[in-house]
C-alpha cells in the first residue's frame, strides 16, 4: 500500500502548507509571548495550522466515496459569521459599550484628527492601483491603515473577499504593533519642543447624562444621511454605547465589553483562518499587502501629526494642540493614545496628554467606521 493512501495528509503536504504552519506558529508566539492581540492572534494562529493539514475536515471536502461536499466547520462558521458580516458587527457593538465619549465633549475640536488621520487610506490606494491591484482591491488594502479590525474585515469580504485573509492578518498585526510603529513616525514629524507642548485642560467641563445619551443617536442620524451605506458600521457601534450610557442596561453592557467582545473575537479569529491556506496565502500579493499595509499605517499616523501642526497656525496659544495628538486619529483604541501618553511622559514627566489622546482617539474610531461606509458606497460606483 502506498504512503498516499496511508497517510493522504503527508503525501498532500506542500511547502506552502509548511510556510504557512510556520506563520500560525508564529503568531501563536506573538499572541502568548509578546501578548500582541493575544484574543485575537492566538485563535487565527491555531486556525492557519488548522485549515492548512491537507484533507481537514475544518474545510469543505469531497467524499471521494460519493461525491458529495462535505461542509466543513470552518467554512461554517465563515459563511454564519464573515459573509453575512454578523461577527465583525457583535464586535462594534462590544467597541461601543467600551468608549466613553464624554472627553470628546471637553474639546470637540479634536474629533477633526478622526478625519485627518484616515489620509493614509487614499495615499494607498493609488500606490495599490500602481502595483496591480483594482480599485475594489486597493480600497480593502488602504483601510488597514485606519487601524480598524473590524471595518477592515467588513470591507475587504465585500470588496475583495479573495484577499480578507492577509488583510485581517495586516489589520491586526498592526494594530498589535502600535507601540513599535508610531513612535519613530511621530518623532521624525515633531521638534522636541512640540513634543514638550502642554495642553489646557478642560477636564472640569461636566458633561450631562442627555448629551452623552444624545451622541450616539444623533451621530447615527448625521453619518446615515452622509453615507448610508456606513450605518450598519456606524449603527452598531452607536448602539453598543447607547447601551453603556442608557443606564439601565448596565449588566447588558458590562456583558458587551466582557463576554461578547471575548466570544465574538476567538469565533472571528478562528473563522478568518479558513481564509489562510497556503495555495491562497503565500503569494506576491500577500507581500504586497503587508507592504502596502504598513504604508497605510504611517501615512494615517503622519497625516494626524501634520494636520495638528497645520491647526496650530490658526489656534490661540492656550489652545495650541501638541501635533503628537493628533497620530491617535487612527482607531487603534485605547493603545495609540496610550502610546502618545507615554511618549509625552517620556519627555516631561509632568505633561499628561492622555485625556486628549483618547478624545482624538474615540474620533479616529468613529472616522475610520464613517470612512469604511463611504468606501463601501463609492468605490462599487467606479470601479
Amino acid at each position: 500500500m502506498e504512503l498516499s493512501q496511508l497517510f493522504p495528509a503527508i503525501a498532500g503536504m506542500t511547502w506552502q502548507n509548511l510556510v504557512m504552519i510556520a506563520v500560525g506558529l508564529t503568531l501563536i508566539y506573538l499572541a502568548i509571548k509578546k501578548q500582541y492581540e493575544p484574543t485575537l492572534l492566538l485563535p487565527m494562529g491555531f486556525g492557519a495550522i488548522l485549515v492548512n493539514i491537507p484533507f481537514t475536515a475544518a474545510l469543505t471536502q469531497i467524499d471521494p466515496a460519493t461525491g458529495k461536499a462535505l461542509e466543513g466547520a470552518l467554512d461554517v462558521f465563515f459563511k454564519a459569521g464573515i459573509a453575512t458580516e454578523v461577527f465583525p458587527l457583535l464586535i462594534f457593538v462590544a467597541i461601543g459599550a467600551m468608549i466613553d465619549f464624554s472627553p470628546l465633549f471637553q474639546r470637540p475640536s479634536l474629533l477633526l484628527f478622526g478625519a485627518a488621520a484616515q489620509f493614509g487610506i487614499f495615499v494607498t490606494m493609488v500606490f495599490a492601483t500602481a502595483v496591480g491591484f483594482n480599485l475594489k482591491e486597493a480600497a480593502s488594502i488602504g483601510i488597514i491603515g485606519a487601524a480598524d479590525g473590524p471595518t477592515s474585515i467588513i470591507v475587504s469580504s465585500i470588496l475583495a473577499p479573495n484577499l480578507l485573509g492577509p488583510i485581517s492578518v495586516a489589520a491586526y498585526s498592526y494594530m498589535a504593533l502600535v507601540p513599535i510603529i508610531q513612535p519613530p513616525v511621530v518623532r521624525l514629524l515633531t521638534s522636541r519642543k512640540e513634543r514638550l507642548m502642554r495642553m489646557t485642560s478642560d477636564s472640569n467641563k461636566k458633561v450631562s447624562k442627555t448629551a452623552l445619551i444624545l451622541f450616539p443617536i444623533m451621530v447615527t442620524i448625521l453619518a446615515g444621511l452622509i453615507a448610508p451605506s456606513s450605518l450598519a458600521l456606524i449603527g452598531f457601534l452607536m448602539f453598543g454605547n447607547l447601551i453603556r450610557e442608557c443606564g439601565v442596561l448596565n449588566s447588558l453592557s458590562q456583558t458587551a465589553q466582557k463576554e461578547l467582545a471575548n466570544l465574538v473575537t476567538i469565533l472571528l479569529g478562528i473563522t478568518i483562518a479558513s481564509t489562510m491556506t497556503g495555495e491562497r496565502f503565500v503569494t506576491i500579493d500577500t507581500i504586497k499587502i503587508l507592504g502596502l499595509g504598513i504604508f497605510a499605517f504611517v501615512f494615517d499616523t503622519a497625516g494626524g501629526v501634520l494636520f495638528a501642526k497645520v491647526m496650530n497656525l490658526f489656534l490661540k496659544d492656550e489652545k495650541k494642540i501638541n501635533p503628537m495628538v493628533g497620530a491617535c486619529g487612527i482607531s487603534a483604541f485605547p493603545m495609540s493614545a496610550r502610546v502618545i501618553h507615554g511618549m509625552g511622559q517620556k519627555e516631561d514627566p509632568h505633561n499628561f496628554l492622555l485625556m486628549p489622546a483618547i478624545s482624538a482617539n474615540v474620533g479616529g474610531q468613529i472616522g475610520s467606521v464613517i470612512v469604511g461606509g463611504l468606501i463601501l458606497m463609492l468605490v462599487p460606483l467606479f470601479a
